[in-house]
């Protein structure tokens, strides 16, 4: 496998990569951005903003307000009911609290009306529950009345998963296929314009060196840059990952192979760069938005579903995710390698069978 034909070209081709300089540069900014914007913000939330307007003004109702201040899931924004209702009409707000001047009365229980725009259907799915058990709380604190139950903490040292965490493979994934994709297609049409291709079938290097130096090389290379992108993460943003790294690199390192047997296709379909640029765009771009990278794939329509967890990123996105953050081994994610290993094998008929060594397009 390392002949000295080999060796050579593996090593002219990782040559070649690092004369770009702006290339590398670009393709690791990108991911370094995305990764430190998520990791400096992906700390405690702020507290939600609620707009309360107290009729009462009574002792009960300062011990109200004061006890919800005292909450940090919320940010209490005290003005009048009038000038809350404003601001709830004009999107300034999206909650608001009214305290009935009767609160208190022993008579009939106290009604606090709650303000809200309807349009905000999951927000207040989402505020209500929280509201209602805040509420009970403040309850008990003021009447003196125990709860029937307790909630009992047993720290068994979990590790949380932010969305950092979820982020980080996907964008691994991501950046895997867009390595992968540039180091065949699109260098496989250029050496085809350039005549680079013609030469060396003449020469006695045979075809299977040039594909093989191509794949070692672009597996350094993508190895070196996703190893600068996970140690960014792990070191510097406090990434948690759950699983075995060795595992993780086993499918980056299969992963790679799959886009560049894909690339190799895109690069034997198209003549020309413009073309390849164009066939690459086709296929990166909506996996993009399809493969669970910035998002859980349940979050898209259940008819694109099916669809979309067969595609190459979804596949490696999704076993990259199970092993860093799930803990999973490869045995547990053999349907994600028969899937990637398929593609491999429609990878390698399509860009076999129609692949041109001597062909220069004009």
């Amino acid at each position: 496998m390392f002949n000295s034909p080999r060796a050579y070209l593996t090593k002219v081709f990782i040559q070649i990569f690092l004369r770009n300089k702006q290339y590398i540069l670009f393709s690791l900014i990108l991911p370094l951005v995305i990764l430190g914007i998520v990791g400096l913000n992906d700390g405690d939330r702020d507290p939600i903003d609620i707009g309360l307007a107290d009729n009462a003004n009574s002792d009960l109702s300062k011990q109200f307000v004061a006890s919800l201040a005292s909450n940090n899931l919320f940010n209490l924004i005290q003005e009048s009911e009038e000038v809350l209702r404003d601001d709830l009409i004009n999107g300034d707000l999206m909650i608001a609290l009214i305290i009935p001047a009767d609160i208190g009365n022993q008579a009939n229980a106290s009604k606090i009306k709650l303000l809200v725009d309807k349009s905000q259907v999951q927000f207040i799915q989402t505020i209500k529950p929280i509201l209602d058990q805040s509420l009970l709380s403040i309850e008990r604190q003021i009447t003196g009345n125990p709860p029937m139950f307790s909630l009992f903490v047993e720290d068994v040292k979990s590790r949380s998963q932010g969305y950092l965490d979820f982020l980080l493979p996907g964008i691994m994934a991501f950046m895997l296929m867009n390595l992968s994709i540039a180091g065949s297609g699109f260098n496989v049409v250029e050496f085809r314009r350039r005549g680079i291709l013609k030469r060396l079938f003449v020469t006695p290097i045979k075809p299977i060196d040039f594909v093989i130096a191509i794949v070692l090389a672009r597996m350094v290379i993508v190895l070196g840059q996703l190893s600068i992108i996970f140690g960014f993460a792990l070191f510097a943003l406090d990434a948690n990952i759950v699983g075995s790294i060795i595992n993780l690199y086993l499918i980056i390192m299969l992963s790679v192979l799959m886009f560049l047997t894909l690339g190799f296709s895109l690069g034997s379909l198209a003549k020309t760069q413009e073309s390849v640029g164009v066939l690459a765009a086709i296929f990166i771009y909506p996996q993009l938005v399809l493969s669970g990278v910035f998002f859980p794939l349940e979050s898209l329509p259940e008819y694109i579903q099916p669809f979309a967890e067969i595609l190459p990123l979804s596949l490696v996105a999704e076993a990259m995710r199970s092993i860093a953050s799930d803990g999973l081994n490869m045995v547990d994610i053999y349907l994600n390698i028969i899937g990637i290993g398929v593609w491999i094998g429609i990878g390698t008929m399509i860009s076999t069978r129609l692949f041109v060594w001597k062909e220069v397009a004009g």
